[in-house]
């Protein structure tokens, strides 16, 4: 089957089988690696990407239900040159530990403040209610999350 999606603002084509999960096409296909396979029934959260400006679970939702969507990974949030606020905030408050969950944790934060630019702490932590992390680092995460908040709400203000 053929799609083509628009990922981190270019236009990708590729012959995928049907029944193939986003997931797997990003990273065996499209060679991302910050996607990360948890669990596999989208209740981790490692594998969430923006589809549309909505943070998914790409584990489970098929490739074909990307045609003609803009998607984003975190390699399409910022760059090493230009990292995004929230890249900038973790790395600055060194908010991971192992870093495996961080993947999951920054995408689904986009999509809150791409929805609410100033979130309280409880929404901040009601928005990260379905992505798990094992090392006692949410003291710090959502502290970033906060601080790249505010990063945002600087750069808007003239």
């Amino acid at each position: 089957m053929s799609i083509n999606f628009n990922l981190n603002g270019k236009v990708v084509e590729l012959d995928v089988p049907p029944d193939s999960a986003l997931l797997y096409v990003l990273r065996n296909d499209l060679q991302l690696n910050s996607p990360k396979f948890g669990c596999g029934l989208a209740q981790c959260g490692a594998c969430t990407v923006l589809v549309n400006g909505q943070a998914v679970r790409s584990c489970v939702l098929p490739a074909a239900s990307a045609a003609g969507k803009d998607v984003v990974t975190l390699e399409g949030l910022g760059s090493r040159d230009a990292p995004h606020p929230l890249q900038a905030a973790f790395i600055k408050l060194q908010a991971m530990q192992c870093g495996y969950c961080s993947n999951g944790i920054i995408m689904s934060a986009a999509a809150l403040l791409q929805e609410n630019p100033s979130p309280s702490e409880e929404q901040i932590r009601s928005a990260l209610i379905g992505n798990l992390c094992r090392c006692g680092a949410h003291g710090r995460i959502v502290q970033a999350i906060s601080e790249a908040a505010r990063q945002q709400q600087d750069k808007e203000r003239p």
